[in-house]
């Protein structure tokens, strides 16, 4: 476990002249167009949606919205966060962490005034189907940290969820404490493991995170060496029963990253369902929308 030092028309009414019918004719296929737009007309700089609820197969109407919200358990459908910002946030690096020339920002969130929050996922040794399906059917974006060990007898799973439009970043090849390495073997933990998802994901991660988020200057210099920019950490952390918040409020606030992993009932004696369908209704009880983290660093 990983740690941190939303009637008919009366009669005598004149008839409607044929252009007038044309038009009406129109603007009703022209609205059923765009309430079923594919997701090529609306991408981001990455190739993917921003502002808008979306699966693998294009955006989500609000009717299917509430059908896949009703299937999977939620009360209500998960509030669609904003569009994408036009620029991105400068980052702010927390006091106390390492910072300085040559070293990637360590961050906890994201500074916005956006009422949305970021689900991370860290290692890989769940592979769950049914978790898939659900984040796609609500249209919930996420981003993958995993680990070359935990994931590589089903690199296909992982795969699946790059297609259906999640990210996948780097989180080390075997899971070790950074801290405890020389500068040589953290480089073969964390270049390694930028080779590994580049090759079998076909993109080199721009994130990395260190595992227990625990680092030193040597982390951050050689991440950035090996082409990573951010290495985010977190807010909250959550499970299939509960949301542990870091500050003392027990509130979500703009901005904040929320850990989870990719666990099952061995680890947590519940399911990735269950912990998704937690955070959402966490996450829509307090007004925060999930957003894809790619958009804002």
């Amino acid at each position: 476990m990983d740690r941190i030092s939303p009637p008919p028309a009366k009669q005598g009414k004149p008839r409607r002249s044929p252009s007038r019918l044309v038009t009406v004719l129109l603007l009703i296929v022209a609205g059923a167009v765009c309430s079923t737009i594919d997701l090529r007309t609306l991408e981001s700089e990455d190739g993917r949606s921003g502002g808008l609820a979306a699966n693998a197969g294009g955006l989500l109407t609000p009717q299917q919205l509430s059908v896949a919200a009703a299937k999977w358990g939620l009360d209500r459908p998960p509030l669609v966060a904003p569009p994408r910002p036009a620029v991105k946030p400068a980052l702010e690096t927390p006091s106390g962490f390492f910072r300085g020339p040559g070293l990637i920002p360590a961050i906890t969130r994201i500074p916005t005034t956006d009422k949305v929050v970021f689900l991370t996922i860290d290692d890989g040794t769940e592979k769950d189907p049914q978790f898939a399906s659900m984040a796609s059917e609500l249209g919930v974006p996420f981003s993958a940290f995993v680990t070359d060990s935990a994931i590589r007898g089903d690199y296909a799973y992982f795969r699946d969820l790059h297609a259906r439009g999640h990210a996948i970043h780097n989180h080390t090849l075997t899971h070790p404490q950074l801290t405890r390495l020389e500068p040589e073997e953290q480089r073969a933990e964390i270049c390694g493991q930028q080779d590994i998802v580049q090759r079998e994901f076909g993109t080199r991660p721009a994130l990395f995170r260190p595992p227990f988020g625990e680092f030193d200057r040597d982390t951050l210099e050689i991440a950035r060496e090996c082409g990573v920019r951010v290495a985010p950490l977190w807010s909250e952390e959550a499970f299939p029963n509960r949301l542990e918040y870091r500050r003392a409020d027990r509130k979500l606030h703009p901005g904040d990253i929320i850990l989870t992993h990719f666990n099952g009932p061995r680890q947590w004696g519940g399911t990735m369902t269950d912990m998704l369908r937690l955070v959402l209704r966490k996450v829509t009880e307090q007004g925060m929308a999930l957003a894809r983290l790619e958009d804002y660093v």
